[in-house]
């Protein structure tokens, strides 16, 4: 019989990039353990085969487990949910609208064009949640940050009045990820409104670092923005690895749309990376 507390000795994967941020997705029941030192493995940019997050997709269930480099897992993640609709699609023939659960709730998915390894899709984000404090100041030892808190399934620090550099997202991202007024740690970005209907950031993603592109902090930021009116219901998110549209439904439910593409199908024996211990060191 099958080991059902550890991933398979031989996993199928599939690669996949939205907007710069890659994925590694296998096919595993979402009950299966070993999956936070198998991410770790995988993961690895220099030691594995390299991504930004291990995403666990049940196909029976269409249940998603979303796991980052550091082996924590993730309540959700935007561009996740997008690389899930288009695995879902391209491995298993899914179309038209269905639902990808995820650790915090039932995500809505709408295909919305299909070309050749490419998959546009529409994601339902749920309604942001604000932390009750307006405004918020932290002070860090790279100064005092001026944010606002909000919870969009995952937890997110929108930091503004701030250079949006990738230097400076770098210094404060790791600073703020982990301050003691997140802990469970925080995603943090760092916003500048361009006009009504576009806004820029950078991203530094918990458990994962400075990211191209991340969906849930596009999401996260746009309401943040929308609830301050700073930007229209409907904002273009800018990001260093491309945009997502995002809007808000007048129930308050947030909508990401944008492109997922799937960059290529390996066959991997986990035991390849014995030589890893499951926190990203080499063994002596």
């Amino acid at each position: 019989m099958p080991d059902r507390d550890r991933p398979p000795p031989h996993l199928h994967l599939v690669k996949y990039q939205a907007l710069g941020n890659d994925y590694l997705v296998v096919d595993l029941p979402d009950s299966i353990g070993g999956l936070p030192e198998l991410a770790v493995r995988l993961c690895d940019r220099h030691l594995g085969i390299g991504a930004d997050g291990l995403l666990a997709f049940d196909p029976d269930r269409l249940a998603l487990r979303v796991f980052n480099p550091d082996g924590s897992e993730a309540e959700k993640s935007g561009n996740g949910l997008r690389i899930a609709a288009c695995h879902a699609v391209l491995e298993h023939g899914a179309g038209g609208e269905f639902r990808v659960s995820t650790r915090d709730r039932s995500n809505v998915v709408r295909i919305l064009a299909v070309d050749e390894g490419e998959v546009a899709s529409e994601v339902e984000m749920g309604n942001p949640v604000f932390d009750p404090d307006d405004w918020v100041l932290i002070e860090t030892p790279a100064g005092r940050v001026h944010c606002r808190l909000v919870s969009v399934g995952n937890p997110h620090c929108v930091v503004f009045d701030e250079p949006v550099s990738e230097e400076r997202c770098r210094e404060l991202g790791p600073l703020l990820e982990r301050n003691p007024r997140f802990p469970q740690r925080t995603n943090v970005q760092l916003v500048e409104v361009l006009d009504p209907g576009r806004a820029r950031i950078e991203i530094w993603e918990r458990g994962a670092g400075h990211t191209l592109a991340s969906g849930s902090s596009a999401a996260a930021a746009a309401a943040v923005l929308i609830h301050l009116g700073r930007t229209q219901p409907e904002v273009e998110m800018m990001m260093p690895g491309g945009s997502l549209q995002v809007r808000q439904l007048p129930s308050g439910s947030l909508l990401q749309a944008g492109p997922a593409r799937r960059v290529f199908r390996a066959e991997v024996d986990p035991a390849d990376l014995d030589h890893l211990d499951g926190t990203g060191r080499l063994h002596d």
